[in-house]
């Protein structure tokens, strides 16, 4: 039986693919790559649903429609993210996070 037939191989693939994301949310200072570290954890999500559509869902349509609408998600955060950080960077000409601070109050 070939290993991507399998539940678990798709779902070990999703937590390396969280991990990693959560891991560049976690360490990054840049906005743009904290960004890029939010997408692949939606990705991660969306294989996830779309594993368990394939192996365990009764109705084959369920987890195309929830992976459909995180994709929407993913969009519009990516535009409304991008939006604040060119507004971001016009204000401070940087797009680190800890400068970020300077916008308070």
């Amino acid at each position: 039986m070939p290993a991507f037939n399998q539940l678990h191989t798709y779902l070990y693939l999703a937590v390396i693919l969280f991990c990693l994301g959560l891991y560049g949310v976690l360490s990054r200072r840049n906005l743009i790559a904290v960004l890029i570290s939010v997408e692949l954890m939606l990705n991660a999500a969306s294989l996830n649903f779309m594993a368990f559509n394939r192996f365990l869902a009764p109705h084959p349509a369920v987890g195309q429609i929830v992976a459909l609408f995180i994709m929407a998600v993913a969009a519009a955060e990516a535009a409304i993210a991008l939006s604040i950080i060119v507004a971001l960077y016009r204000k401070l000409k940087s797009i680190n996070i800890e400068q970020a601070n300077e916008l308070r109050g």
